[in-house]
């Protein structure tokens, strides 16, 4: 049996990517804190089709030491992707921004994802058909005003992903590497960024996609041979397209 595993599976862009993986029949390791959370999506899918295995991992990834021993746990199972959706953001000025919170976020989006992603590559670079998906941001694309120090998160998953997915195309590695950028999504995201316990999109947002719209951008991703998939932030279209960084390759003599 192979698995997907979906890092921030509770809510959001994780929560629909789970569902759109189980459509699938894929079967699904779903990582989050809130484990009740994960428990009623497990009974949501399992409604849907009750042949699927969906293993419930309950870890905070902003803390080192549940990075290890979530992919150690992960060890027992056959993977076949996995999807670093896990992140979070900040909306205030450099100089305002609560360092304990971006502490957090340095830890969850670039320290974790890295971790995992490397854990990954050393153990399934060499297996057909593997595939690591990490999630970024339009913000990891254009720095965003009020939004510096999370935009620099995402400049790095983005950053990572590419020369990750250039590194593994020059060696023949069997798994591919992509990135998915999202524009503004509705989500809990906005909730977390602004400290705010509720967040109306339809009032506050001129245009978004919905987390089952980025969903589907994803499988988009996952079933084509590109390694970045983009949505524009003026227009919000979505594209699928080589790497955008340049890379260097070392000379070989």
């Amino acid at each position: 049996m192979k698995y997907t595993v979906i890092t921030g599976a509770s809510s959001g862009i994780g929560y629909e990517t789970a569902l759109a993986f189980a459509a699938r029949g894929k079967n699904v390791i779903l990582v989050a804190r809130r484990e009740e959370k994960l428990q009623q999506l497990k009974e949501v899918i399992q409604e849907s089709n009750k042949q699927l295995d969906v293993v419930i991992k309950k870890a905070d990834l902003s803390k080192k030491e549940e990075v290890y021993s979530l992919y150690e746990s992960l060890k027992e199972y056959t993977l076949e992707t996995l999807v670093n959706n896990a992140g979070f953001g900040n909306f205030d000025s450099v100089a305002e921004q609560d360092l304990d919170k971006i502490g957090n976020m340095l830890h969850l989006n670039v320290e974790a994802l890295t971790v995992l992603s490397s854990l990954f590559v050393r153990d399934y670079e060499q297996v057909e058909g593997t595939q690591l998906i990490n999630i970024s941001s339009g913000g990891g694309y254009t720095i965003v005003e009020g939004a510096v120090t999370y935009c620099a998160t995402k400049f790095f998953v983005s950053a990572f992903t590419e020369g990750l997915a250039q590194e593994l195309a020059g060696k023949g590695a069997n798994l591919s590497a992509k990135v998915l950028a999202p524009a503004a999504t509705e989500s809990e995201f906005a909730q977390h960024s602004l400290d705010v316990a509720d967040f109306d999109y339809e009032t506050n947002v001129p245009q978004y996609h919905t987390s089952k719209e980025m969903a589907q951008f994803l499988l988009d991703l996952y079933d084509s041979n590109k390694v970045v998939g983009i949505v524009d932030g003026y227009t919000y279209e979505f594209s699928l397209r080589d790497p955008i960084y340049p890379y260097a390759a070392r000379p070989t003599n």
